[in-house]
């Protein structure tokens, strides 16, 4: 089981509170760090000192770290052409030496579009630029050096791109979609991912959604076991009772919320229920996200007193 820690910045947190986080994340074994990218805070949360960009913060954090991998869950496709986009992501897996993955979905979220006078198109639109960012990221990283690399699409045209900077994984970082689109997404998940994510979902749903993935790639001749299935859930661990409810509090929800929604309880309580996720789902791959960015014991004990009963 790969175990990742996953981090709500928009929420509030600084480049310093990340990197601290980052840090810990690699000295207690952890497979990788990955933040959000959003623009504006959900719930009751302050979101102060504001807003961090995801991929400067990942180009810091790869100068800062070694070992870890790197990414997002999940970069929004209105904030950013996919031309602009593909020459930063490529530059922080070239700064990182190769450590990046590159979670990728077509944007969701209302009001950080209003607040910050960005365009959100409705579904179909959203979706149908989805898939033409899909296809110029991946052509451009693809492209073979000194070749050229030319689209043309509904919504996006390139004519004669030189097609650089190349990551420094070949042919491309690693691709992760997720979501629970019936249609649309599984097929785009078997064209393009090497990631299969679902956030904050209860293990039959993930299960149907996984399967419909599957289906999707046997339909087009790939075979399903190239895509990694993984999940993310909410972390409120504790020695006991009494630090487990201490840490509930510190982001505002109730223990029996998250026991039903997430991964809470004592290191026991956490190891039972994601052995029973897992054999719901299939899952190897796990994001913890961390809502208190300040308590890095948290992250410390998951990894003393959980991960090593994981396998």
């Amino acid at each position: 089981m790969d175990l990742r820690i996953f981090t709500e910045p928009q929420q509030g947190a600084s480049y310093d509170d990340l990197l601290r986080v980052a840090k810990t994340t690699e000295d207690a074994g952890y497979d990788a760090f990955f933040r959000s990218d959003h623009f504006l805070k959900m719930g009751d949360a302050s979101g102060l000192p504001g807003p961090t960009d995801a991929w400067i913060t990942l180009a810091g954090l790869a100068r800062e770290t070694s070992r870890i991998r790197l990414g997002t869950l999940v970069t929004s496709a209105t904030f950013r052409h996919p031309s602009v986009l593909a020459i930063s992501v490529a530059q922080v897996d070239q700064m990182s030496g190769g450590r990046v993955e590159f979670g990728f979905g077509a944007g969701w979220f209302d009001d950080e579009h209003t607040a910050y006078g960005i365009a959100l198109p409705e579904v179909r639109e959203r979706f149908d630029r989805f898939t033409e960012q899909l296809e110029i990221i991946t052509g451009l990283w693809e492209t073979p050096i000194g070749g050229t690399f030319d689209y043309q699409g509904k919504h996006y045209e390139l004519s004669g791109s030189p097609a650089l900077p190349k990551p420094a994984q070949s042919p491309r970082p690693p691709l992760i979609i997720g979501g629970s689109g019936k249609k649309r997404t599984p097929a785009l998940a078997a064209r393009f991912a090497q990631e299969f994510n679902l956030p904050f979902t209860d293990a039959t749903t993930a299960a149907t959604q996984f399967a419909r993935v599957a289906a999707a790639a046997e339909a087009i001749g790939r075979n399903p076991a190239e895509i990694t299935r993984s999940a993310a859930q909410v972390l409120c661990l504790g020695r006991n009772d009494a630090e487990v409810a201490r840490r509930a509090a510190a982001i505002g929800r109730e223990v029996e919320e998250l026991k039903r929604n997430g991964l809470a309880g004592t290191p026991a309580e956490v190891v039972d229920a994601i052995g029973r996720y897992r054999a719901g789902t299939g899952i190897n791959r796990l994001y913890l996200q961390i809502l208190d960015l300040t308590d890095l014991d948290h992250l410390e004990l998951f990894a003393a007193e959980v991960a090593p009963h994981l396998g």
